[in-house]
């Protein structure tokens, strides 16, 4: 079984990542439940999606402490969803930095230090330029396909497999600059 919570801001494809992976335990035969909560997605805030696949699965809520992966399209989110993640689990997240409404009108600063304090938890961190891949994929709208890409390599997934969930979850017109952010995010080092 694998609890994971995939974080971020609003636009940047929590919901379409959850429904990759969800197509994914699909295909390797697996139960899947997923939950999206929407904070102020219109306006940059916060997004969380639950994905749970296993078998069995009854509810998809991932509960406080129980994640096993957390998957962060931005580094200020990795930091505050961190109390989610088990004591041995695993964090990918990418290095792009969004600065929230508080930081752009300056009542209060970005923090400098949130690698640090991610590294201190003494769990499996995955740090990514997902942003820079994505540029490289001609479109940064796939950062988060690149982020599933380097999840997927980790976690030992077929790369046929992903590639499916891939086709299965993209509209065809969109399907190519997302195979490519797959590979781009499955080889990253």
């Amino acid at each position: 079984m694998a609890n994971i919570l995939i974080v971020g801001v609003g636009g940047q494809g929590t919901l379409l990542a959850s429904r990759v992976l969800g197509n994914y335990a699909v295909l390797t035969g697996q139960d899947c439940k997923l939950s999206e909560v929407h904070g102020m997605s219109q306006r940059g805030g916060s997004v969380v999606t639950h994905v749970r696949i296993g078998s069995n699965i009854l509810s998809p809520i991932v509960a406080v402490g129980d994640a096993d992966i957390i998957i962060a399209f931005e580094k200020l989110e990795a930091l505050r969803w961190r109390h989610y993640l088990k004591k041995d689990g695993m964090m990918v997240v990418n290095e792009e930095e969004i600065m929230p409404m508080p930081v752009i009108t300056g009542a209060m600063e970005y923090p400098k230090d949130i690698q640090d304090k991610i590294k201190q938890m003494n769990v499996k961190t995955l740090f990514i330029n997902a942003f820079e891949l994505a540029k490289q994929c001609g479109n940064v709208k796939v950062t988060n396909v690149v982020m599933l890409g380097a999840l997927a390599k980790n976690l030992g997934f077929k790369y046929e497999d992903i590639i499916e969930a891939v086709k299965m979850t993209v509209p065809a017109k969109f399907l190519d600059v997302n195979l490519l952010a797959i590979e781009k995010g499955y080889n990253a080092k």
